[in-house]
């Protein structure tokens, strides 16, 4: 099977996930790049997890580790989406993908170039659209979310969390401390008002209560060693289990932005 006509998607996190799987309904057939260890916490709905050696399914779709161009080329042939190591973007330069989308939402340009693809499309800030991407998506929720941007920029990273049921940063958890983290409450969880959901242990040990009710939507790995202030966990007000496990209207209005972009520049599935 050919490699050309691939899109290349820098990262597999959940926003990631949400536009990889929009490509894929929508025909398109996508690799997927990672870390050797992602740090992701909305692990049931990220592609990323397939790096630690097992198959993840999201909504349908089902992502797995490939190691070697022959392992992708059967993860393609076989409809699941392959999953690589590869955080340097060197797979970009050996297969010569029709588009390359960065979905790692770092905030900053980690490495992407204009010169990675015949297309290049970034998500939100730290990238400018006309200089080194062709196009940017914005990601901040709002009434401009998912919109594709040709020149210039997304907006700032304010490092203030979206207002889901009314709650906004204290939904979301970052580590008081470096240490590793021991889960007591992981996704999916019904989780009450001051009842603890997690530790970080380090030089001493930091217990970490939920402020609200709600369900545990996001949990770093059990085990993982942190440093201070990496984001961890989130708690969802809504306590819709469900939504634990699908695809999130960002996400999705994301990869609706990327999929406009893609067909706007003349990358066809």
């Amino acid at each position: 099977m050919s490699l050309s006509k691939l899109v290349l998607v820098r990262g597999a996190g959940d926003l990631a996930t949400g536009v990889i799987i929009r490509l894929r309904r929508s025909g398109y057939r996508v690799v997927a790049l990672e870390m050797a260890q992602p740090t992701v916490i909305r692990r049931t709905v990220a592609f990323a997890e397939a790096v630690y050696g097992q198959p993840i399914m999201v909504e349908g779709f089902t992502a797995e580790l490939a190691d070697t161009l022959a392992d992708i080329e059967a993860c393609l042939s076989w409809g699941t989406i392959p999953v690589v190591v590869d955080p340097e973007c060197a797979l970009a330069a050996e297969i010569k993908p029709a588009a390359l989308v960065d979905a790692i939402i770092a905030k900053r340009n980690l490495g992407t170039r204009l010169s990675m693809a015949p297309v290049v499309i970034a998500l939100g800030p730290g990238f400018t659209a006309g200089a080194d991407v062709h196009a940017v998506v914005e990601t901040k929720r709002g009434h401009h979310l998912g919109r594709v941007i040709e020149a210039g920029e997304a907006e700032n990273n304010t490092g203030i969390p979206g207002e889901i049921g009314g709650h906004g940063a204290d939904r979301v958890f970052h580590a008081p401390c470096a240490g590793i983290v021991e889960v007591l409450r992981d996704i999916g969880s019904m989780v009450r008002k001051g009842e603890q959901i997690l530790a970080v242990r380090g030089e001493g040990e930091i217990w970490i209560e939920a402020p609200f009710d709600g369900v545990v939507r996001g949990m770093i790995r059990p085990g993982s060693r942190v440093p201070m202030g990496m984001k961890i966990a989130d708690i969802d007000p809504r306590c819709e289990v469900s939504h634990c496990h699908t695809v999130s209207d960002k996400a999705r209005a994301i990869g609706g932005g990327v999929l406009e972009a893609l067909l706007h520049f003349g990358v066809k599935p």
